[in-house]
């Protein structure tokens, strides 16, 4: 691990433990002090977590810890961690039809209903990384479009006036197929992580549907220990 990763994820933990005072990290000196290296790494260090939401730097007063954090879970990953302005997306295809059965039990949807499907790169740090196949409602977005596809969802989804709740998501390691290598840019069969999403609103109902195919992943959790289920699985 680089130590900068490892100085990322110690900050968590202490942030997470809620050990800096006021909610206020020692300055870049001290913290290069306690972990034996340079400014440098440590300015990375805080800009990466200023970049996930966790810290704030307050030119001439120090770094503190972000009033608006969520505690339970923390969760960061490749793309969480990249500012929007280094992560680009661009659209392979926009398309509409027929829900499928499946498709009319996800999305809890009737017979005669359209879904949208686009296909879209993931482009962080000028490097293609990510490469997603989406599916979304016709009769909840009936005006999506290239443009949408190749900016924010998220944004997209809350200007409509709905109100995102929240994402389950499973992770399965594979290895890219020839397609897949080929709009990744990579060799076939390099290891990477098919990432599924199920997007929901407040009032429970799925709005996307997703399947991410990405290389050069990482993700770090940080979730608290619960004594009640680690019990009940072992009683």
């Amino acid at each position: 691990m680089k130590k900068r990763e490892f100085i990322v994820q110690d900050l968590l933990s202490k942030i997470y433990q809620e050990e800096f005072k006021e909610g206020k990290l020692p300055n870049q000196r001290k913290l290069a002090d306690i972990y034996g290296v340079s400014r440098f790494t440590i300015q990375q260090a805080v800009k990466n977590l200023e970049e996930i939401g966790i810290v704030r730097v307050v030119q001439g007063s120090g770094i503190f810890v972000h009033e608006k954090w969520v505690k339970n879970p923390l969760i960061f990953n490749s793309l969480t961690r990249t500012p929007y302005d280094r992560i680009g997306s661009k659209m392979i295809d926009l398309k509409k039809g027929p829900a499928t059965l499946d498709e009319q039990k996800i999305f809890q949807l009737p017979d005669g209903e359209e879904i949208w499907t686009f296909e879209r790169i993931r482009i962080v740090n000028y490097k293609i990384e990510q490469l997603e196949i989406s599916k979304l409602p016709v009769a909840m977005f009936p005006d999506l479009s290239k443009e949408v596809v190749e900016h924010s969802i998220q944004n997209y989804v809350e200007q409509k006036g709905f109100r995102i709740s929240h994402y389950i998501t499973s992770y399965d390691p594979i290895t890219t197929s020839k397609e897949q290598s080929k709009l990744l840019l990579c060799k076939r069969g390099t290891p990477a992580m098919q990432i599924t999403n199920r997007a929901i609103l407040e009032d429970g109902q799925v709005f996307e549907y997703s399947s991410i195919v990405a290389i050069d992943y990482s993700v770090t959790y940080i979730r608290p220990f619960d004594r009640e289920i680690h019990r009940s699985r072992i009683d």
